[in-house]
């Protein structure tokens, strides 16, 4: 038996050679309509939509039926030539010769003016909206020129595990299990399980999914995300601030020239990522605060900044800045003190621009045991539960510090969307987690 006529890409329709040629594409259909005789299609895959035009007399009246039938979302087949049509969208047009309903549907559910949370029970569905379409494949280019990029630093990807045994960050929003009778964490964050892998390969990262069970309901917050995270040994904080911000202008350089037009669609013109350069700005907290003072809001040294703080902060921006040196006491356990100002730590935020605020953190780790042991009292974690972290800087404890970005943040900044979940195919919210 002779093997079936491979298929041909909707993009082909488009191709510079394909005027007169036959093509035979198949997928799902936009929207149709019908008019004396005559079928029109949008049908679109993965590569891109076209216009097919079906008529009675060409392929048969009972086919001409079926396709007639055909549900938004219905699934065809269709083979004929590739002719011109200025009113087509892309000036180009499938006129068939033949064509199969796969799968004529039933009404599709989704449409223009439903209510978010409808849209919401529905993701399943609504993901494909070419909006979403969009958003998934720009997603999924800026996961690759991460991965790109650290490749090209020598740094070494780690598989770290997600079930946990301590909370990295605090156990108030930590998702506690119990794991066979012991409890257990989803974890938060994989920096202690790469800071145990320093001292094998010296340079190493992560992206995993981490989980916190906080219950802020604001634009920028998930409960569960996408989670970038580098550390680096012998790097004090200037020189990881360094490396995030020349390694987030290339990231989003090399987006730039691979999904422009998805950028263009979604509300960001890709020259303004282009032009995106550092040194970013170094705002140090003490600053930050008489600064959001001068602008009324109610703040003072030792307020943890949030929402509407790094919004006033960067509104007008046109480039992220690292708000840096809090005091220690609104930071993690495990970062540096410093020097200069005891009251504070060797750690920044990265603010992106235009109001979203904080999308990455950073810090240089502290090394000294018992300065760890302090820290770890004051936020009530049990110690013993975290020895096999102290031994860390027992034995073969180097200066080092590290990062980590939230995917779907920097994604929420670089295509303008309102809210978080529309960053992500089945966000995860205090409120819904379901589809």
């Amino acid at each position: 038996m002779s093997a079936a006529r491979a298929h041909d890409p909707i993009a082909r329709v488009h191709a510079v050679d394909s005027v007169g040629t036959t093509v035979r594409v198949r997928g799902w259909v936009l929207r149709s309509r019908s008019s004396g005789g005559i079928l029109f299609l949008i049908v679109r895959d993965r590569t891109g939509s076209a216009q097919v035009t079906a008529r009675k007399d060409r392929v048969g009246e009972a086919k001409f039926a079926d396709a007639e039938r055909l549900q938004s979302e219905g699934v065809v087949e269709v083979s004929g030539p590739v002719a011109v049509d200025p009113r087509a969208p892309g000036g180009r047009e499938v006129r068939a010769e033949t064509i199969e309903v796969l799968s004529a549907g039933e009404p599709f559910p989704i449409f223009q003016d439903q209510t978010e949370e409808f849209l919401l029970d529905h993701r399943h569905l609504a993901i494909r909206s070419q909006d979403l379409v969009a958003t998934v494949r720009v997603k999924a280019e800026l996961l690759g020129a991460f991965r790109r990029f650290l490749e090209r630093e020598d740094i070494l990807e780690i598989t770290p595990p997600i079930l946990t045994g301590n909370p990295a960050e605090g156990g108030a929003e930590a998702f506690q299990i119990d794991y066979f009778g012991r409890p257990g964490y989803l974890s938060q964050s994989a920096q202690l399980y790469l800071e145990a892998m320093l001292a094998p390969h010296e340079r190493v990262y992560a992206i995993t999914t981490s989980f916190r069970a906080e219950k802020s309901r604001t634009p920028r917050h998930l409960t569960e995300y996408t989670h970038l995270e580098v550390e680096l040994a012998w790097t004090d904080l200037d020189g990881i601030m360094t490396f995030l911000e020349r390694m987030l202008a290339d990231v989003l350089h090399d987006l730039a020239q691979r999904r422009p037009e998805e950028l263009k669609r979604l509300g960001r013109p890709p020259e303004e990522l282009l032009a995106l350069a550092p040194p970013f700005q170094r705002l140090p907290y003490a600053e930050a605060v008489d600064r959001l003072q001068a602008q009324g809001l109610p703040v003072a040294w030792g307020s943890d900044l949030g929402t509407a703080e790094e919004r006033a902060l960067t509104i007008s921006e046109k480039r992220p800045l690292f708000l840096t040196h809090f005091p220690r006491e609104v930071k993690a356990f495990y970062m540096l003190r410093s020097t200069v100002d005891p009251r504070t730590v060797e750690g920044a935020d990265l603010l992106a621009p235009e109001g979203y605020g904080e999308i990455a953190g950073a810090s240089a780790r502290e090394t000294d045991v018992e300065k760890l042991i302090e820290r770890l009292r004051e936020t009530g974690a049990p110690v013993e539960e975290y020895e096999w972290y102290l031994d860390l800087r027992r034995h073969g404890n180097v200066p080092h510090s590290g990062f980590g970005i939230g995917v779907e943040r920097v994604l929420r900044w670089v295509l303008r969307r309102e809210h978080i979940r529309d960053t992500t195919p089945f966000p995860r919210t205090p409120s819904r987690h379901t589809p």
